[in-house]
């Protein structure tokens, strides 16, 4: 009897030193409630240790557009290596979009489709290239910047495709017309205000793109603003600069050129990730 009494009061001491040291349901919410602040703010706040990255964005040129996709591979604390894939189209500076209004007799007239007055080629580009991503300061807190060197070249497949214009073949008579690229044959017709009635159409002229390879390279800087860190959310300014192996003549009354040399600006969206 005095061994089971021993043993029921071991059980009840085991029992109510258990019953201490388990924290109450209140105690476990603030528990967790501290856990995922914890967690919370190091996605917020803490170094961006990703080790993938995806995004995509747009640019502004001093000499056109581009679109462009890349992903990135975190190879130190600070660096990420990344390729990209661009698309881009260069722009004359002196190119300029416009219509007019052809008269049709009796007062009335209709106005042209725009069109570029002038303009010989399209000059489109596709790139693949490889850089790299420096950190240069970490944004330190939610409100913060983080600020990133970045350098980055590859190769480019430049795409040179006829522009076409459709013109009357006499002026004020938009029933006649004939729809055409630049040729010196047509030179005096090809740059007549009169005679032209607008653009020839986007989809003139691709069986006829001829390749044009070259080099590309870029400096510049990216500043990521994203409040999580596994949220890329930047502006990236910079130079670039390309070389093509032909020289390539936009505009008609401008000399064909091979090296190309812009500013740019650009927005950049995407994810990143540990895999």
């Amino acid at each position: 009897m005095k061994k089971i009494n021993v043993l029921l009061l071991l059980l009840m001491a085991a029992s109510s030193l258990y019953a201490q040291d388990k924290p109450s349901k209140k105690e476990e919410r603030e528990q967790k409630r501290l856990r995922k602040i914890s967690l919370f703010r190091e996605i917020e706040e803490g170094d961006n240790l990703f080790n993938r990255e995806f995004s995509g964005g747009a640019r502004l040129n001093t000499d056109g557009w581009t679109g462009f996709l890349e992903m990135g591979y975190r190879k130190t604390a600070s660096t990420v290596n990344y390729f990209q894939f661009e698309f881009s189209e260069k722009r004359d500076p002196k190119q300029d979009r416009s219509s007019r209004i052809i008269p049709v007799g009796g007062g009335f007239g209709i106005s042209s489709t725009p069109f570029v007055y002038g303009k010989m080629n399209n000059f489109y580009q596709a790139k693949l290239g490889i850089g790299q991503k420096r950190l240069i300061g970490g944004k330190g807190n939610k409100n913060g910047v983080e600020v990133n060197g970045i350098y980055y070249g590859g190769i480019s497949f430049g795409l040179v495709k006829p522009y076409y214009l459709d013109l009357m073949n006499d002026a004020g008579d938009p029933n006649n017309r004939r729809v055409v690229k630049y040729s010196d044959a047509i030179r005096d017709d090809f740059l007549n205000h009169d005679l032209i009635y607008g653009a020839g159409g986007f989809t003139k002229g691709w069986n006829e793109v001829s390749l044009n390879p070259g080099l590309h390279a870029k400096v510049g800087f990216r500043f990521d603003w994203a409040r999580f860190n596994d949220v890329i959310s930047a502006l990236e300014v910079g130079i670039n600069a390309e070389y093509y192996t032909k020289k390539v003549q936009i505009m008609v009354e401008r000399d064909p050129k091979s090296f190309f040399f812009n500013a740019y600006i650009g927005l950049q969206l995407g994810k990143r990730w540990n895999k």
